[in-house]
């Protein structure tokens, strides 16, 4: 469920409209970088288009965040204790 939250960003009182998972994201984000959520989405808001709204630019960071993560994971197969031909049998019987 989309849910309004309001914040003043440099001096203004202004309002985005994010997910829970999202905004949950977001928090983790800023406990990482030692920072108050509210620093976190002025950084993001001071780093928008002029064409992309608030909300918009919220969710496209917590989309590049997490998909830097997911590129520099490892790749390891045995982690998850699967064998590429193994997993290719299994998936030609199903």
């Amino acid at each position: 469920m989309i849910r309004k939250h309001s914040i003043t960003l440099h001096g203004h009182r202004t309002s985005f409209s994010l997910e829970e998972p999202f905004l949950e994201e977001l928090r983790q984000m800023a406990e990482r970088r030692q920072m108050s959520l509210a620093a976190l989405i002025a950084e993001v808001d001071s780093h928008r288009g002029t064409t992309a709204n608030l909300s918009s630019a919220l969710r496209l960071h917590v989309y590049a965040d997490l998909k830097a993560k997911v590129a520099s994971a490892p790749t390891d197969t045995a982690k998850a204790n699967i064998e590429p031909s193994s997993r290719r049998e299994d998936l030609r019987n199903d």
